[in-house]
Order: structure tokens, then sequence, then C-alpha cells
């Protein structure tokens, strides 16, 4: 999201009502409370004074995206330098006309990209078999790991959903998972901002600082956020790959060594 901001300062521009990427991840109103930090009070109030584009609505449901989420850190970025809600709502109709929407939001989608899609109906079919009104369900789904789908946990990950599935003791797994997550998250939040600043960094080379690309220039947009992401994710996976040998080799090592020297190995017994 970042990026957005550094590349193009119009990344939050209000789009045209009802035009959405369908492969956007999409939140309740809680749940965009929850990851953006800004309570569901203030994003009422936001859509009320049309700083906020309006949701996507299904029945009585409604259900914003990554576009609404990046509009609401614009608005947390700009009230924080002293901006009133009356300058960023001027800032937002200024961008109206001076920029061409359809080049906002082709922005928008090549630095996004295609998110996860939410879980269906059809994946409470493979959902984990454990409490879902336990501590660690709970967990998983304040972290985001896991959604309810039909009463049912169900992984946001189909891989890590599968590995947990064949377990034989799958709360054993999902305590793994969370603690992993308990001890990686600030690290990967740091990580992640010097990757985007990285991305950033390479946005402006190419195009220049606060520059728009032209529509014919998404593509190339697209690429060098996509090249970005698959380095970021080789090299971390090879670094962790290589980490967890070592350790894993020491482990290994002690453990024999252990047997060993508590003598409760008997070479005539074999």
């Amino acid at each position: 999201m970042v990026a957005c901001d550094v590349a193009v300062p119009a990344d939050a521009a209000p789009r045209a009502a009802g035009s959405r990427c369908a492969e956007l991840a999409e939140y309740r109103l809680d749940e965009l409370a929850r990851v953006s930090g800004v309570s569901a009070r203030n994003i009422r109030a936001y859509r009320e004074r049309g700083l906020l584009d309006p949701p996507r609505r299904e029945g009585r449901s409604a259900y914003y995206d990554d576009y609404h989420l990046a509009q609401l850190q614009t608005i947390t970025q700009l009230l924080a330098k002293g901006f009133n809600s009356a300058h960023i709502a001027e800032f937002f109709a200024t961008l109206r006309e001076g920029l061409d929407l359809a080049d906002i939001l082709g922005i928008h989608r090549a630095v996004l990209g295609p998110l996860r899609d939410r879980p269906s109906a059809a994946a409470a079919q493979s959902s984990l078999d454990i409490d879902p009104n336990g501590d660690e369900a709970r967990k998983l789904l304040d972290s985001g790991l896991a959604q309810l789908v039909d009463g049912k946990l169900v992984l946001g990950d189909r891989a890590m959903g599968e590995i947990v599935r064949r377990a034989t003791d799958q709360l054993a797994y999902v305590r793994a998972i969370l603690r992993i997550y308990d001890a990686t998250k600030q690290t990967i939040d740091e990580l992640a901002a010097e990757i985007v600043d990285a991305l950033s960094e390479a946005l402006t080379s190419r195009f220049g600082p606060n520059y728009v690309p032209k529509a014919e220039q998404m593509s190339e947009v697209s690429r060098i956020v996509e090249d970005h992401r698959e380095l970021a994710n080789k090299v971390v996976a090879d670094r962790l790959d290589d980490a967890l040998r070592r350790r894993s080799v020491s482990a290994v090592s002690d453990y024999t060594a252990g047997i060993l020297l508590s003598g409760r190995w008997d070479p005539k017994r074999g």
C-alpha cells in the first residue's frame, strides 16, 4: 500500500460507484476497522462526508475492499499532518478534476494486484477439526489466519490448511502456527516495510517522483511490483530454509548426544 503513496500520492482517490476489482480481498465493517485501525464509527463518518467510497452492497450486507483500506490510510496520514476533513474532501475533489480516474484505478490494480479470495461456503468441507470456540481458534481468527465458514474454522491459506488437516494432532499444529506467527509478526512487518521502500525506489527511479504512469505503462508497473514480491519471497524463503536446516542439525545432534550421555542407550541391545 505504501508504494502507492510514494509513487502516486493520489493512491486513495475516490472511485466511481460500483467499480471494483473482483479479485481484491473484501472486508465487513468490523474487519475493515480491525485491519485499518480506524474505528467503525469514524469509517461511517468518512462515508457520510464523502471521504470514503461507498461499499459494495449485497442485500443488507456491505463489503469493503483494499481500495477502501488505502483510502483510510491516506485519510489517516492527512489528518495526522494537520488537515481537517474539509481539506481532505477538497483534496479528493481536486483529484477527480485533475486526474483520470481510470488511470488511478489502474495504478491501484497494478500495485495491489490480485489478493487472496475469501473462503467460500464450499471451503467448510475442508475445515479444521478443532473447537471453533476454543482459545486457539479465537487467536487464529483475531490474527486473520482463519475465518469461520458455516460455523467451521477454515485457514485462509489452502496449502497451510492441507498440512494441518492431515496431521494426527491438528491442535498441536495450530499451536505451532500461532507460535510462529507471534514470534515473527514484528519482524515480518519491518521486513515488509524495507521491501516496499525498495519497491518505491524502483518505481520512482523508473517513472520519477509523484508521476502517474500512463495506461500503456501499467503492465510495466505490475511487472516491477510482482518482480519485487517474488524476489523478496525467494530471498526470505531460502534464508529461512538454510537457518532451519542448521538449527535442525544442531537439535538432532543435541538429542542424540543427550541419549548417549544419559546412559539410556545400550550398544549390546542394538
